[in-house]
């Protein structure tokens, strides 16, 4: 029976890696989650220097088992709008998130393959944590990208935000990857391993010493309403008619300079919304002199691609044509059919939408104030506060300034999980890495405001229909991570990973 034992180690170990994935993935949701995840990592690089050197195979199957342990526990929201929502079979919705996680679960497994490739020495973490990033990097935009839950967004609460306004989450990566197998290292390399993670710790404080953006004008008296509208209702027209009186009264009984309203706040074509509903919206505007903005279905009269709707941000300022912003990221499924897909969206008894994609150089949303320069706002719909990098860009290349970031978001669709927690987490890096505030205003929750350095000023509490009072202050201002991007921690990466390889070979 001994030559059984070698098979039945490796399967616990297997166990052993897909608990702490799970685990790694359940611990973000801890205030301090960013630093209980850095030991946790530590102990996953154990498990896998373990193999010692065994086949690729081995190091790969491993990799996919934490991986999958990850992103089953971080994505098992999905099954709720595929079975509860969108009425598909139990099993196939289930099938679905695994094979989701799997495809997460693989870039994973890549990333922590350099334990293989590259023989151990005291640059082991600086290889692996190159490697991580660029495999990240990957996962950002491969197949329209999915890079939700990184190891970024969680150091929203851990040691390397900071690092942030300067090289952006990625670099927040990297530090957690290669602190992480520091810690690690302790035991056989005391001074080095100690020593250098010592350093980056004292030095992150020091980088939020630094401010690249600066206060613009006086603070910015916000609404944000929050109408917590089950998903179901979208498909009944009582229900709709509902919702959009609420939006509507909800918005005219404020007296803020911005009202927001969330994604899809009016769930029907504009051009089939009640009549004289947006003229009455307009001469509140006027009279009120408040800024609005809802979510709204938009439609397009002859799209040259046949794609007549859109997921649309409107505005309406005082005395001042419509602002429109059209959604540029679309979620693969909701938004959007892949071809050769259209057989997986008919096992929904819900209908999907294949919505028009807005142009990347839309312009900002400029909210007027008496007396004072305009604050221009950058708008995010759902999904796109995923994208750093694409957000950086915008504000890189826009011919205004951003002064603050609006997202309009609904997650109806994923219940009472920890998608919303997770997606906060997300604008809060986003917040840190163009050192601009940012309002959330969403259907369900989480409705909240965030302060330039992703601080959480404000929030409602989840699941409850009500109105979020308050002031923001305005900035102006470029970090570095806008100017640059992800350019600077992408070249790094890739130098360490030539070196590496050329070290490789002169052994």
């Amino acid at each position: 029976m001994n030559w059984q034992l070698p098979k039945i180690r490796n399967r616990i170990q297997l166990l052993a890696l897909f608990m702490l994935g799970a685990i790694l993935a359940g611990v973000a949701e801890l205030p301090f989650g960013g630093w209980i995840q850095i030991p946790i990592l530590t102990l996953i690089w154990w498990q896998l220097h373990k193999l010692n050197y065994q086949p690729f195979k081995h190091y790969f199957v491993a990799g996919m088992s934490f991986g999958l342990g990850y992103f089953v526990l971080g994505l098992w929201w999905i099954y709720i709008s595929l079975h509860d929502i969108g009425g598909m079979h139990w099993m196939l919705s289930a099938a679905a998130v695994f094979l989701l996680a799997g495809g997460m679960a693989l870039f994973f497994s890549l990333a922590s393959l350099s334990i293989r490739i590259f023989k151990y020495s005291h640059i082991s973490g600086l290889l692996l944590a190159a490697n991580w990033v660029l495999i990240e990097w990957l996962r950002s935009w491969l197949l329209t990208g999915f890079p939700w839950m990184g190891l970024a967004e969680s150091q929203v609460n851990g040691p390397f935000g900071p690092i942030a306004p300067y090289l952006g989450g990625l670099a927040c990566t990297f530090l957690a990857v290669w602190g992480s197998w520091q810690l690690y290292i302790l035991g056989k390399h005391p001074r080095i391993g100690g020593i250098s993670l010592l350093c980056i710790l004292l030095l992150m404080p020091a980088l939020s010493w630094w401010q690249f953006t600066k206060p613009q004008g006086d603070p910015l008296s916000v609404e944000l309403i929050q109408g917590n509208f089950a998903q179901s209702l979208i498909f009944n027209p009582d229900g709709v008619f509902k919702q959009i009186h609420f939006y509507d009264q909800a918005m005219k009984s404020s007296h803020a300079d911005l009202i927001v309203s969330p994604e899809t706040a009016f769930s029907w074509p504009e051009t089939n919304l009640p009549s004289g509903l947006l003229d009455s919206l307009q001469a509140f505007s006027n009279q009120s002199q408040s800024a609005l903005l809802f979510g709204i279905i938009g439609r397009h009269h002859n799209p040259p691609d046949g794609r007549e709707f859109s997921n649309r941000a409107l505005g309406i300022s005082p005395d001042t044509p419509t602002y429109q912003y059209d959604k540029t990221h679309l979620v693969p499924f909701g938004e959007f059919i892949p071809p050769g897909f259209h057989w997986f969206v008919k096992a929904f008894s819900v209908p999907l939408s294949d919505f028009a994609r807005g142009a990347k150089d839309q312009a900002f949303f400029a909210i007027k104030r008496s007396g004072q320069d305009p604050i221009y706002a950058a708008i995010t719909i759902c999904y796109e506060d995923v994208f750093g990098s694409e957000l950086a860009a915008r504000l890189r290349e826009s011919d205004k300034p951003a002064n603050l970031m609006i997202n309009i978001t609904n997650l109806a669709w994923f219940g009472a999980s920890q998608a919303p927690t997770q997606q906060l987490r997300l604008s809060q890096l986003r917040s840190l890495e163009t050192g601009l505030p940012a309002l959330r205003a969403t259907n369900t929750g989480i409705t909240a405001v965030l302060g330039s350095d992703g601080k959480l000023l404000a929030q409602l509490p989840e699941f409850t229909q009500g109105t979020l009072s308050t002031k923001v202050q305005a900035y102006s201002g470029k970090t570095p991570y806008v100017t640059w991007g992800n350019a600077p921690i992408l070249s790094i990466s890739y130098l360490l990973l030539f070196l590496g390889l050329i070290r490789q070979k002169q052994f």
